[in-house]
């Protein structure tokens, strides 16, 4: 009897001391790897949670309570506000854009760039134009990455030029511009660039210094540009022909019947997508317009005003540097040749299907949002 009653007696002490101290929680916060970490939690509230930067974590009496769950599903981090698909991880790890400059295998990371440069330049290139692709690049300073997308396939054949051994080379067959922008030049992937040019490879740059343009672009607050188009009997829109009395200019009158609104494409609002400039902000929207089996990009030009609030006052034309088109078919000359229709008609075929498509996937999908919001558009509401 004595031992019992000695064991009773120290149990209610046991729990009578233990009750005097404060309460203390463990908290459990499971990383992906599986290994535990455990929290101090000591006034009972969620400092832990606080201290994670929000993230969201299960305590240990409700890792009891669910006991018979996975673990790794109830108690992890779980930040929301993080990038899609990295909501498992704490944010300051977290590396959300890239970018495309070159960097060393070797030695001290934090040393790899000397110099960042602040623009980027990217042609849809054949071999055949090196040597006007050659006097391009020339005219742009060290402050622009030259990137050049290869739709021939040849690449290392340009090294014969200096500048091309510091360029990056992207080399598909057969692709246009449009396939590769919205492949490779996703926003995250060059949000480091103030500026992007996306060019053709057929432009004669004689009277054009990109130095110079961007301090124009600046000026004048243009998120959306095109250098002025020297006059010639080809020109498609008056918008892109060079006025020689302005330095840019944002309206223009077209022939009877194209400007259903003045103030919007093609009369306003509007450049064309052979020699286009985006501001980082603009690019950021525009790429999403980009749809992915429409390679050739026809119709875009007619709707990237929509990426920008007063987009009359935000799209231009810079007519003090100005451009040529040299309209060189090298591009064209890709294509095969279908139903007895030379190469070139066979693309320009494709073209305008893809603008049509184009046209009719936006059209649908203004009249889908509207009816959504409970409003019914008649067919000229909206351009």
């Amino acid at each position: 009897m004595k031992p019992l009653f000695v064991t009773t007696i120290g149990i209610v002490i046991g729990l009578f001391v233990g009750s005097s101290f404060p309460s203390t929680r463990i908290t459990t916060v499971f990383y992906p790897s599986g290994s535990p970490h455990f929290i101090e939690d000591k006034n009972n509230e969620t400092s832990s949670q606080t201290a994670m930067n929000n993230t969201c974590v299960t305590d240990k009496s409700q890792e009891e309570k669910n006991s018979t769950s996975n673990t790794n599903q109830t108690s992890q981090i779980c930040v929301p506000t993080n990038p899609r698909g990295a909501e498992l991880l704490v944010p300051g790890i977290i590396m959300a854009e890239s970018d495309l400059y070159l960097r060393r295998s070797c030695r001290n990371p934090t040393e790899d760039l000397q110099f960042k440069p602040k623009y980027l330049v990217a042609f849809t290139v054949g071999h055949a134009q090196r040597l006007n692709i050659d006097a391009c690049v020339k005219k742009f300073s060290s402050n622009f990455t030259i990137l050049l997308f290869h739709y021939d396939g040849v690449t290392t054949e340009w090294n014969e030029s200096e500048w091309s051994k510091q360029a990056i080379h992207i080399s598909v067959p057969k692709q246009t511009k449009w396939w590769y922008a919205k492949r490779f030049l996703h926003p995250d992937i060059v949000a480091p660039y103030e500026y992007i040019f996306i060019w053709d490879e057929d432009l004669g740059l004689e009277h054009f210094d990109a130095e110079e343009y961007i301090k124009i672009v600046r000026k004048h607050g243009l998120e959306i540009s095109q250098p002025g188009v020297e006059p010639n009997p080809h020109i498609l829109w008056e918008m892109t022909r060079r006025r020689s009395d302005r330095e840019i200019h944002r309206l223009t009158e077209e022939k009877r019947g194209q400007c259903q609104y003045p103030y919007l494409p093609p009369c306003g609002a509007f450049v064309e997508i052979q020699a286009p400039v985006f501001s980082t902000k603009a690019w950021r929207c525009v790429w999403h317009l980009i749809q992915n089996d429409l390679v050739h990009g026809w119709g875009l030009d007619f709707a990237m005003w929509m990426c920008l609030e007063h987009a009359v006052e935000k799209i231009g034309v810079v007519d003090a540097q100005w451009i040529v088109h040299q309209r060189l078919p090298s591009l064209t000359s890709q294509g095969k040749a279908v139903h007895f229709w030379a190469p070139q008609r066979g693309v320009m075929a494709r073209c305008h299907y893809e603008m049509k498509l184009f046209q009719d996937r936006l059209k649908n999908a203004i009249k889908a949002y509207f009816k959504s919001m409970g409003i019914t558009l008649a067919n000229s509401a909206h351009p």
